[in-house]
Order: C-alpha cells, then structure tokens, then sequence
C-alpha cells in the first residue's frame, strides 16, 4: 500500500470522477465494496481458526485415546478395526470432555456459589432464632427470679421477640412453597376498598401509637377483582409494617389503590428513612434486609412471590431521607 494510507483515508477537495454512485462523499472509512471485502476475509478467517481448532483438539484427543489403549493392551482387541473404533470413542469422548471443560467449570462455580449460600442463610436464620429466644429467656428468667416485675414494660419484649418468631416461622414456610412454584393462591371476586379498609384497620392501632397519620387514597368505582384476599392483606400487612417501623413520628403512610391501564395498583407511601441505594436494587431478594432492620428480609422476597403468582408485578421507589413507595400491579382480567 502507498504511504498515507488507503485510498479513502485521504480525502481530496473534489469527489474523484472512479468513485461509484450512490457512494457517501467524502467516505466516513471504507467504501461499501471494501467493508463487504472485509467481511468476507474476516468469515474466511474464523472459519479457518475453528476448524484449526478442531484438528489440534482432535489431535490432542487422539493422542490422549492412543495412550489410554496402551495402559490397558488387554482391553484391545486383535483387529485393526476394533482398535480403532476404541480410539475413535475414546477420542470423541475427550474431545466432548475439553470443549465443555467451560461449561463445566461454570456449573461447579454456580454450584459452590449455591452452596455459599445456603451456609450463609443458614448462618442468618440460626442468628435470628438465637436472637429471640435469647431475650425471651433472660426476660423470662428475671421475670421469674423477681429481678423484674411482672408487668406490660417488662413482657413487652418477650410478646417482641415471639412476634418474631412467629413472623419468621411463617416467613420459612411461604418461602418453601414459593421456592418450588407452588405457593396456594384461592382467588375469589374481592372488593378493594374492603381490602384497603381491613388492612389499615389491623393498622391503625400501631400508628397511632408511633404518632404517624395512616391514610388511604381511593379512585372511586374500583371494579372487583379475582384475588386471594388472605395473601394480598398479608403482603399490604407487611407493606404497612415496614413503613410504620421505618417511618418516624409526625410522618405519614398512605394506601392507594387506582387502575393503571390495565391492572390495579395497590401503593403504600411513607414518609420515613428510606431504602439505601445500594440495597434498593436486591430489595426484594431473600435476607436482604437493611442496618436498621429488625424483620427477618423475607417479608418482600415473598410479597414479590405472592404477586407474581397473581400475575402481577411489584415495584419499589425510594429516596434516602424523603420515605419509600411500593407497588403491586395485580391484572383486572
């Protein structure tokens, strides 16, 4: 090639009277006839390296064959033939074993990646129950002792921690049925306002006690809608005590329920800390829970297992400092 470069590269004043109609002028790289060159050099090529692949790993299998015959001379038999078939499979059973060793390697890491966590769920369940039954005995044992009186301050915090209990026993067994895809939904024609207005009633105690205003937002005429009332009033009831437990005095936690195009959406709003950034992305993933949590961060991982099995969704929006909104969109049809 001349000095300066190809053709294309040097771009006269004036389009040169060779280059072809239909050509862009001046040319942003090379000519449409040279690219298509290209291409057809660079197919040529990888054809070329594959198939080189292939000789050297069939090669390298063959040789492996060979010298697997050689250590077991009993095992051959006397014709040519069958020699050589036993090379051939002994060699295509190498060659698979070499072409997939990725693969394989893939699935031992996901498998130690599996297992890695397991251990550490184990580890966080161990810790939660360990927790709880810690301060129900040392509560109970000082209330017994009489170092403690038998009072409401004093066994407010064995009716926590068995709260807790409760909360996580009944968590581990949803998540056995929604692990494996059969979680039980019984939908039924549910009217919304009554969802929305039992599920702040079993509220509204809670959130009077903490100070917080706890309010709902209804589009009126709301269709009914086929659900199962028992596990959506569950996951509004674990909306609701996330936001109340993370909501400061003074704030506020609303339930809305409207239609968006074609599904309802059921939002509860609060005016409390927020979601870190860093764990508002795998909010909804098993354990995960934030610093300041108490719960047992499985609450949303089943609140999502519980929607998607509606056919629905469930979405979280959140600014550190300025509250967090999440929402069910569960299908009118």
């Amino acid at each position: 090639m001349r000095p300066g470069g190809p053709p294309w590269s040097r771009r006269p004043r004036r389009r040169p009277p060779w280059w072809p109609e239909g050509e862009p002028w001046p040319p942003q790289g090379p000519p449409s006839w040279v690219r298509g060159r290209l291409r057809g050099r660079r197919f040529l090529l990888a054809v070329g390296l594959f198939l080189s692949l292939i000789a050297v790993l069939l090669g390298i299998s063959a040789a492996l064959a060979y010298l697997l015959i050689r250590t077991v001379p009993a095992a051959l038999p006397e014709s040519p033939a069958g020699q050589l078939l036993i090379a051939a499979v002994l060699g295509l059973v190498v060659f698979v074993l070499i072409v997939n060793s990725r693969s394989l390697a893939r699935t031992v890491r996901r498998l130690e990646a599996r297992d890695d966590h397991r251990r550490a769920t184990l580890a966080d369940l161990t810790h939660e129950l360990r927790t709880s039954l810690a301060i129900i005995r040392g509560q109970a044992e000082a209330v017994s002792d009489g170092v403690y009186p038998a009072d409401p301050d004093h066994l407010a915090p064995i009716l926590e921690a068995t709260r807790t209990l409760e909360e996580l026993v009944g968590d581990l067994g949803n998540r056995v049925y929604a692990g494996d895809g059969s979680l039980p939904i019984r939908p039924e024609p549910t009217d919304v306002a009554d969802l929305v207005d039992d599920s702040l009633a079993a509220f509204s105690g809670a959130a009077e006690q903490k100070g917080l205003s706890l309010t709902s937002e209804l589009e009126p005429a709301l269709p009914r809608i086929d659900l199962d009332p028992a596990r959506i009033r569950g996951v509004l009831g674990n909306l609701l005590n996330n936001a109340i437990r993370h909501t400061p005095a003074g704030g506020s936690v609303v339930l809305a329920a409207r239609r968006s195009g074609l599904d309802l959406e059921l939002a509860v709003s609060d005016t409390g800390e927020g979601i870190p950034a860093e764990l508002l992305q795998r909010v909804f993933e098993r354990y995960v829970k934030g610093p300041s949590s108490t719960g047992t961060g499985l609450g949303l991982a089943i609140a999502r297992d519980v929607v998607k099995a509606h056919g629905g969704r469930i979405e979280a929006e959140s600014r550190p400092g300025h509250g967090t909104t999440i929402r069910l969109f569960l299908p009118l049809d």
